[in-house]
């Protein structure tokens, strides 16, 4: 079931479930957001990439559903380290005061991921909301790197025992 492209915010307050995603209801989704989107195909699959923050992201289809069609999706923003690594902590703390997306190392590369989920039945709103939320959270994960202090990464001090 693929609805009609986003025109307006009444569109969004349609009540119609999504069981599956594809790369038009995405593309939307992206746009209804704020940010431009681009399809490419590969290997006969539609790839699609944009950019929030002035950082790209792409689009990993999920558990195919049909021609086009998908259960999940991952939405991913791999950044090249320079030096090839990050203070110690940085990471942990990220998961520890963090949700809805995951972080992790591979090489020279941090990715940062999020995982959207529409097996079920969901509407285009909370698509729309989930894009707005990766991008709030890709924003916030430059932030973190940014303004990362070594020594807030390091666990927190074990609480001495009471004398007794």
């Amino acid at each position: 079931m693929t609805p009609s492209p986003i025109s307006s915010s009444a569109d969004i307050a349609t009540p119609e479930f999504l069981q599956t995603l594809n790369a038009g209801v995405v593309s939307d989704a992206i746009k209804a957001v704020g940010c431009a989107v681009t399809a490419v195909e590969q290997d006969g699959v539609l790839r699609l990439h944009s950019a929030s923050h002035g950082i790209g992201f792409q689009v990993l289809w999920g558990n195919p559903a049909g021609a086009g069609e998908y259960s999940d999706m991952t939405l991913s923003c791999p950044l090249r380290v320079q030096g090839g690594q990050l203070p110690d902590g940085v990471l942990s703390l990220w998961h520890r005061t963090k949700r809805f997306a995951r972080v992790s190392q591979h090489g020279d590369f941090v990715v940062l991921e999020m995982d959207v989920v529409v097996a079920g039945g969901v509407t285009l709103a909370h698509v729309v909301l989930t894009m707005q939320l990766w991008t709030q959270m890709m924003g916030q994960f430059f932030l973190h790197l940014r303004n990362f202090k070594a020594d807030e990464g390091a666990a927190a001090p074990q609480e001495e025992p009471a004398a007794a």
